[in-house]
């Protein structure tokens, strides 16, 4: 289990939130758009990753790689973010936030599920309740940046829209629309302008044009050296 003290933002104010996830989902391939899908899949085999036999795909997780500090660290500079929304469950309420789903591309190529398992999952400290977007989320937007040789770019950007709905992409897992107490599932991502790249910070942003507010957050990347 994993213990995240996050901050609900609504359209009421602010409060405190203790949020205790036992179970963390990947949702891999999780594109309505498939021409982005599918470009997706292609910026991945260059990598030498091997494309799934069908779609979406759950990857199970380790709660603990759950994080909201500031620096992860990893083995090589092999791994990279890719910028996803987040739906968690707690208390009976489901909540909405953004994190991104560090990923080492090495391992990637010969085990997808060890490659996400092995990184730590950056999420932002900031939820909103998903009943206030849920009649507008897809005019949200996500966008990720990338530091890369100390030039800051935009690295992603993109409608939410392209991606599955959340009740399609839980009922995908579950068989149910509704997300189970504890739960925490990441949406999926979009492509990454210009392929993927490593960087030695990623940041990212869930934007709600519609309410004019958005979630950030970011984080520095610490390469452990391979001695063996």
């Amino acid at each position: 289990m994993k213990t995240l003290a996050l901050t609900v933002e609504s359209r009421t104010g602010s409060s405190p939130l203790t949020a205790a996830i036992d179970e963390l989902v990947i949702g891999g391939w999780a594109g309505r758009d498939k021409a982005a899908m599918e470009h997706h899949m292609v910026e991945l085999e260059a990598l030498g990753v091997k494309r799934p036999t069908s779609t979406p795909v759950y990857y199970r997780v380790a709660a603990a790689r759950l994080t909201t500090d500031p620096v992860i660290e990893d083995v090589g500079a092999n791994s990279s973010g890719e910028v996803e929304a987040v739906l968690l469950s707690c208390g009976g309420q489901t909540y909405v936030g953004v994190g991104s789903d560090h990923t080492d591309r090495q391992v990637e190529t010969y085990g997808i599920s060890v490659s996400k398992q092995v990184c730590d999952k950056p999420v932002a400290a900031t939820v909103w309740p998903y009943q206030e977007v849920a009649g507008h989320w897809d005019e949200l937007i996500l966008r990720s940046f990338a530091v890369i040789d100390g030039e800051r770019r935009l690295y992603q950007e993109g409608p939410i829209s392209g991606l599955l709905a959340p009740e399609d992409l839980i009922r995908g897992f579950n068989g149910t629309g509704a997300l189970p107490d504890g739960t925490a599932i990441f949406g999926g991502t979009m492509p990454a302008i210009g392929g993927i790249q490593m960087a030695s910070r990623f940041e990212g942003e869930l934007e709600d044009p519609v309410l004019r507010r958005s979630i950030r957050f970011g984080y520095d990347l610490k390469i452990l050296p391979i001695r063996g």
